[in-house]
């Protein structure tokens, strides 16, 4: 897998050299980090967003799956909930005062209280989990294909949206976030992020985030780009990884 992911990546940095140079509506953006702060190292990131002045965090593997609501300074867990070590928990997102959990392989999607982490409901989920937004009426979720799912508050599919550049498909979609009436999307194993116009699919951007985590901060353990929090209070952004020991605050620049 990891193998077919390379070729993956080589070919999609290809199209979008391309694509960037026939079509001027692809910007390209690289990213500047403002601030950086502590990222628990135990975290595998999966899902990731802003609730006030906390940061919400899902975090995956089987056995270490949690919820967590995380005070950005410190990066420690005020408030802590684990998941059966039958669960490979996923991305997240908070939609009218719950917050909707997707699962890897289980086929089951959670909601839970976002003020107390209450549970309160399950659902059965036709497909993979990988990431999940909402833009204040949708979930919108991946399943690493080039196809993002439109659901209703109970998991109903209202639409699916196919995600292109210059026409051709971006496969592997995972972490997602809505900001600023766009879908942002990293692209699984890559530094890459996709900016995607939620009307069409279209991408209309790219970010690129090579070397955010230097070197110095990582180990044997670290994984890969895959966390992205937007807080609308302030409009800030926030991005790190799988297993990560930073968190940052960034800006984009043209590339």
């Amino acid at each position: 897998m990891r193998q077919n992911a390379v070729i993956f990546i080589v070919a999609l940095l290809v199209l979008i050299s391309a694509t960037s140079c026939a079509d001027a509506k692809v910007r390209q953006y690289k990213v500047k980090v403002v601030n950086e702060y502590p990222h628990d190292v135990t975290s595998y990131t999966q899902g990731l967003f802003f609730q006030g002045d906390y940061m919400v965090e899902t975090t995956g593997q089987w056995g270490e799956s949690t919820l967590r609501k995380v005070d950005l300074a410190t990066g420690k867990a005020v408030m802590r909930l684990d998941f059966n070590r039958k669960y490979f928990v996923e991305g997240s997102a908070e939609l009218d005062g719950n917050i909707y959990i997707l699962t890897w392989k289980n086929k089951v999607a959670f909601m839970y209280d976002a003020s107390t982490f209450e549970y309160k409901s399950t659902w059965s989920y036709p497909r993979e989990g990988w990431g999940l937004t909402t833009d204040g009426r949708s979930l919108i979720a991946s399943d690493g294909s080039s196809r993002l799912y439109f659901m209703d508050k109970n998991f109903k599919q209202q639409k699916v949206l196919n995600v292109t550049i210059d026409g051709r498909p971006v496969n592997m979609l995972n972490e997602l976030e809505w900001i600023d009436g766009k879908i942002w999307a990293n692209v699984y194993m890559t530094d890459l992020i996709l900016i995607i116009d939620p009307s069409d699919g279209k991408v209309e951007a790219t970010v690129d985030c090579t070397g955010l985590l230097p070197p110095s901060l990582r180990d044997k353990d670290t994984d890969v780009l895959n966390g992205i929090a937007f807080n609308p209070e302030n409009g800030k952004i926030y991005l790190t990884g799988k297993y990560w020991k930073r968190l940052y605050e960034i800006e984009t620049v043209a590339k």
